[in-house]
């Protein structure tokens, strides 16, 4: 197949969340052929699977142009964008209705098996550039597919990938048999089934970021609603408590994010939750019908009754192995992105808008976008992956001036964090990472109802 006749052939989308459902929107823009591939029955299938959690971003900061466009003529209305969606509002009254008019581009049940060169492994150089990418498709009623395609935007997410307990990125010993008492999730408190397992239970939550937060702060609404009838969060932290610890408060320009780390803040220094610092867990041991974590160096907490894991995500590249991707070796991201959103390097202030040229491999034509994009780091906002599906779409559709420019302006998160810092358990370290943040928020009360996901908000 030559390359005239490669450029006739769709370009394939995977993923049928916020960042691939907005890639084929650019796509159809500029007058090419998306193919989208979603493996739920669903748009926005990762979504809905925390649909009861709240983004700390507005609906004006959750929409992509291009997807808007697109939606008007269905008479499509966006919704007061001062307000803050859950997970379930943003699949049901965007990603949804997107798809919808997508039609028959976006095909359901449909799981990514592999990705190539056509008649290419990833040794072979001879004409690689000229063949177009073939991909391996199972679908939900067991049929199997090759499709050809121009292109590939990997929109997946990191959301079927939760990471361990174990400190070492390694589940610890014991997680995978402790199965019936860890979730990965941030549970739904209104779930009657699921406030049972809670309520009245000492629980441990691990992780630092949003969904740590959310949790935390679902607990103590919990505990304050059951009048002290045993409700107790552990939370366990890798690292010390410092001014950065609970993000960025009144200093951080999404108020709804900066207030959720405040809620866990309240969490603590009211009693509803105990932090352990510096424990970096090694083993989930039973002791009847209770859970016992053990720490690195030796330490044993008191037994708890369920454990939620909130670590973060990685991304799965089993599927892409044929294809020659150039990964940051900690973060699993495009090298050029890595330095931008490295937790161990990242500074003050938020990621600046990229494009093509941080999203780039060795193999031309495929691009990780989205959630995806940032491998093992934090902290994605859906404007970036806006962003990005614009840019990388313009590079597609060969408008370098445009894939180059930039169109967005990301709002600062007012946390200082990285030099060192963002795993150390010292609780001593400093909290201004040089002068350059604000000094830690006041304490306020929030309730869960302005709670965020840990992705795509």
């Amino acid at each position: 197949m030559n390359a005239t006749a490669t450029d006739q052939l769709p370009v394939l989308v995977i993923g049928a969340g916020p960042a691939g459902l907005a890639a084929a929107a650019h796509l159809v823009d500029r007058g090419l052929e998306p193919l989208v591939l979603e493996a739920g029955d669903r748009a926005g299938a990762a979504v809905r699977e925390w649909s009861h959690v709240r983004l700390f971003s507005t609906w004006g900061e959750v929409t992509d142009p291009a997807a808007e466009k697109l939606l008007a003529p269905t008479g499509w209305v966006k919704p007061d964008t001062k307000t803050y969606p859950t997970g379930g509002d943003w699949a049901e009254q965007y990603l949804q209705p997107l798809a919808d008019v997508l039609g028959d581009k976006v095909r359901f049940g449909a799981t990514i098996t592999g990705v190539s060169r056509a008649g290419r492994d990833r040794i072979v150089d001879a004409d690689r550039e000229t063949q177009p990418f073939v991909v391996h498709v199972s679908y939900a009623d067991g049929r199997e597919e090759r499709i050809f395609a121009r292109a590939v935007i990997d929109a997946s997410g990191t959301w079927s990938t939760p990471s361990p307990a174990g400190a070492s990125g390694l589940p610890a010993l014991g997680e995978k048999a402790a199965a019936d008492r860890v979730t990965y999730r941030v549970p739904d408190l209104k779930d009657p089934a699921v406030r049972a397992r809670y309520a009245g239970r000492r629980t441990a939550v691990i992780g630092s970021g949003a969904s740590a937060f959310t949790a935390l702060a679902s607990l103590a609404d919990l505990a304050e609603a059951e009048d002290g009838a045993g409700t107790k969060a552990v939370w366990i932290l890798r690292r010390g408590i410092s001014g950065s610890t609970f993000g960025g408060g009144t200093a951080d320009q999404l108020p709804a994010r900066g207030a959720l780390g405040l809620a866990a803040k309240a969490a603590v220094e009211e009693g509803h939750a105990d932090a352990v610092t510096g424990f970096r867990t090694e083993a989930i041991e039973r002791d009847g019908e209770r859970l016992v974590l053990v720490a690195e160096d030796g330490r044993r907490l008191d037994p708890v009754d369920e454990v939620i894991v909130l670590t973060g995500f990685r991304p799965d590249l089993s599927f892409l192995s044929e294809l020659r991707l150039g990964l940051d070796e900690r973060l699993q991201a495009p090298v050029e992105l890595a330095p931008l959103i490295d937790p161990n390097q990242h500074s003050c202030g938020t990621v600046y808008p990229h494009g093509v040229n941080e999203l780039s491999h060795p193999e031309q034509g495929v691009y990780l976008v989205g959630m995806k994009s940032y491998g093992r780091a934090p902290t994605f906002l859906a404007l970036t992956g806006y962003e990005q599906t614009r840019s990388v779409v313009a590079a597609i559709a060969g408008d370098r001036e445009a894939a180059e420019r930039i169109e967005l302006v990301l709002p600062e998160t007012g946390v200082c964090g990285g030099a060192g810092l963002f795993d150390q358990p010292d609780t001593e370290q400093a909290g201004d990472g040089g002068g350059c943040c604000a000094p830690t928020p006041a304490l306020i009360q929030l309730g869960t109802t302005t709670s965020a996901p840990s992705c795509g908000s």
